[in-house]
């Protein structure tokens, strides 16, 4: 080959050379950046014959350098959030617990069972003691004694039923002296209860029988249907110390007291009293252990009241 020849080839080899030491270095760095090389890329000459960056020639290929583009940053690690600091117990917030619930609301209490006294209608709002005497009806001297409290407005049974006596000829609305009736009607209790024996432990005012103790029945008496003591007044009245046991202890209905005038009269000496087996001339009649819980039991603080009615008539009081 001629001179001139060898030495084109020479330069030719030389600058192949160094573009192949370019590609290498090239893709050694791409290779430490973990970057491939853009396809299609190669090194070309410049017009000095040195390897620059540019377009290659036909049919070589040039790595393409990298740029902030093709280059993917190592994702730099998120900062782990701080935990947000806990509450102290002491900056809690206490609230009141409720117990559980246990189940339905209780029930309202019931009413009170009905009874003879809640039949009544016009006991005075003052009373609060009662005692109600009934029959089957007007002709029967067999009588039912109950007696009641009054308890927030309601009548409640202060002793159980009890068997008693009434007058003979049963009940009457329209009793005069000596019919052997009871009257009807809703009384108080006297201020003073008697007694041939001795005061049993009652709250009223008592006086024990003496000799010449009378009551009253004469209606021509200006003390008709009151306590005397001393002259006999007449006309049927009685010596009360001397009749047992009906009189051992009793109280007096404010049945026609004080007297009222009337023709015929209208009657005398309604008592509270010791039974005597059989029916009575017109008083209320109890066994005497009965009778003396009773009078133990009145209170002149409460007002006491006394109705006497057949029971089908309880709705008229």
């Amino acid at each position: 080959m001629p001179p001139a020849a060898t030495g084109t080839v020479d330069r030719v080899s030389m600058a192949w050379l160094r573009c192949a030491l370019a590609g290498m270095v090239t893709l050694a760095l791409l290779a430490l950046l973990s970057v491939e090389p853009a396809a299609g890329a190669l090194p070309s000459r410049d017009g000095a014959g040195t390897a620059s960056a540019g377009t290659a020639p036909v049919g070589v290929r040039l790595p393409v350098e990298p740029t902030e583009q093709s280059v993917s940053p190592s994702p730099s690690p998120s900062p782990s959030p701080s935990p947000s600091p806990s509450a102290s117990p002491s900056a809690v917030k206490r609230t009141a617990t409720k117990p559980p619930a246990t189940g339905a609301p209780a029930p309202p209490p019931p009413p009170p069972p009905a009874n003879t006294a809640s039949r009544l209608h016009a006991i005075p709002t003052a009373t609060r003691q009662l005692i109600v005497v009934t029959t089957s009806g007007y002709g029967t001297s067999v009588a039912t004694v109950e007696t009641f409290n009054k308890v927030n407005g309601a009548w409640q049974p202060a002793f159980g039923a009890m068997s008693g006596r009434i007058g003979s000829k049963g009940f009457s609305g329209n009793h005069v002296e000596g019919d052997l009736t009871t009257p009807t009607g809703v009384y108080s209790i006297g201020a003073t209860m008697y007694g041939i024996d001795p005061n049993p432990g009652v709250r009223y005012g008592y006086h024990q029988l003496l000799s010449d103790d009378y009551w009253d029945e004469n209606p021509a008496s200006p003390t008709y249907n009151t306590f005397v003591h001393g002259a006999n007044p007449g006309a049927g009245s009685e010596a009360l110390w001397q009749i047992s046991p009906q009189y051992n202890y009793f109280a007096v209905i404010n049945y026609n007291t004080p007297a009222v005038p009337a023709d015929p009269p209208r009657g005398s000496a309604i008592f509270l009293h010791v039974v005597n087996v059989a029916g009575t001339a017109g008083c209320v009649a109890l066994p005497q252990a009965d009778l003396v819980r009773v009078l133990d039991w009145l209170d002149p603080a409460a007002s006491p009241r006394i109705v006497m009615t057949p029971s089908q008539d309880l709705g008229r009081y």
